[in-house]
C-alpha cells in the first residue's frame, strides 16, 4: 500500500455532526458539517473527508468500531482524524488501538456542542486540534478535546463538569 501524505478525516456522527430542529427541539443527523468548516477555516492542508456513518455513539456497535477500524487499516494516509461521539470516543479509541495499526498517527475528536449551534461549540476548535496533532504526534491512537491531547488508557470524560481529563 503506498501511504501518501494527505489527512484522512472520518465522519462517525456524534454531537459534532447533530443538527437542530428548533420547532420540535430536537438534535437529529442531517450530513457533515466538516466540509463547510474547513472551508470556513480557510483549511490549506491536503485533506480527504469520508463519512463512515452518522450515528450517536451510544448508538454504536461493535460492527460500527470495526468498520472505523477497517477503513483505517485500507487507508492510504498516514494521518487519520476520527470524528466521534464523546459519550464512547474513549472505548472506540482503545478498541482501535488493540487493532494495533502499524505507521499511522489516528486522531479521535469530539464536541461537546453540536457545530450547528454556532460560536458555543467546541467543534470548530477540537477539529483545528485534531489536524495539528495528527500532523505532530508520533504514530499511535489519541483522543483529543479542548487543545489537549491525550492517550486512550488515561483519560476519562468527565461529565459533570463537562472535559476530559487525565487519570495520571
Amino acid at each position: 500500500m503506498k501511504i501518501n501524505n494527505s489527512i484522512q478525516i472520518f465522519v462517525t456522527g456524534g454531537t459534532f455532526d447533530k443538527s437542530y430542529d428548533y420547532i420540535n427541539g430536537d438534535l437529529y443527523f442531517e450530513k457533515t458539517h466538516i466540509p463547510e468548516m474547513l472551508k470556513r477555516s480557510r483549511c490549506r492542508l491536503n485533506v480527504k473527508v469520508k463519512t463512515l456513518m452518522m450515528i450517536d455513539s451510544l448508538e454504536m456497535t461493535q460492527s460500527d468500531i470495526d468498520n472505523i477500524i477497517s477503513n483505517c487499516k485500507k487507508c492510504n494516509s498516514k494521518r487519520i482524524v476520527i470524528t466521534h461521539g464523546t459519550d464512547r470516543i474513549v472505548k472506540s479509541a482503545k478498541e482501535i488501538q488493540k487493532a494495533n495499526i502499524k505507521n499511522k498517527t489516528i486522531i479521535l475528536t469530539g464536541a461537546m456542542i453540536p457545530y450547528a449551534f454556532g460560536s458555543s461549540s467546541d467543534g470548530f476548535f477540537n477539529l483545528g486540534c485534531a489536524l495539528s496533532f495528527s500532523q505532530s504526534l508520533d504514530n499511535g491512537v489519541y483522543i483529543t478535546m479542548q487543545g489537549q491531547y491525550f492517550n486512550p488508557n488515561d483519560v476519562i470524560k468527565n461529565s459533570k463538569k463537562g472535559f476530559f481529563e487525565n487519570l495520571i
